[in-house]
């Protein structure tokens, strides 16, 4: 099976985040691990997901939530290492009035990301980002969109526990 790489956003994903279960139920998930969760840097954080795309093996799949979703584009517009596919879930806008102060280097947001295929798997009431916002990152990154409705950030606070749907969105791109 192909590797799939989770890329939590700022403070790690808890163990009631859907990333934490997969990577505990699933063997071929593995999480990019970051030195420092609480405060933020986009070029240590970018390194660290090459670093880990490095090591893959074959093209991973990249499964990333939150401040992780901007980790993966300022990745992917920059490197010339290639993955399978991306699944960004909840993209935060880093102009927006809640993003962390203590996130340093995620803005602006690149407009090409290299070609990588990118689904986008958003929700309309996400405190983090906006519909508006999440249409220009659909455009500019030629993403397939999943849009989840009303579903909070899409995190373990959002009562998504395992998250089937979204298992089921990455074993499509698996077995492509």
């Amino acid at each position: 099976m192909r590797l799939v790489l989770l890329v939590p956003g700022i403070n790690n994903s808890g163990p009631a985040h859907w990333q934490s279960i997969w990577q505990q139920c699933h063997p071929d998930v593995r999480r990019v691990a970051q030195r420092d969760w609480d405060h933020p840097v986009c070029d240590e954080w970018t390194d660290a997901l090459d670093r880990a795309i490095a090591l893959a093996g074959e093209p991973p799949i990249v499964v990333a939530h939150s401040l992780g979703c901007l980790v993966a584009a300022h990745w992917a517009a920059r490197s010339k290492r290639a993955v399978h596919a991306m699944v960004l879930v909840a993209v935060p806008d880093p102009e927006g009035p809640a993003f962390p102060v203590q996130a340093h280097g995620f803005a602006p947001l690149p407009r090409e990301l290299g070609g990588t295929r990118v689904m986008l798997v958003s929700s309309t009431d996400d405190p983090y980002s906006s519909p508006a916002f999440t249409a220009r990152c659909v455009a500019d990154w030629q993403a397939e969109h999943v849009s989840l409705g009303a579903a909070g950030h899409i995190n373990g606070d959002s009562g998504r526990g395992a998250w089937p749907q979204g298992w089921s969105l990455v074993s499509r791109w698996r077995d492509a």
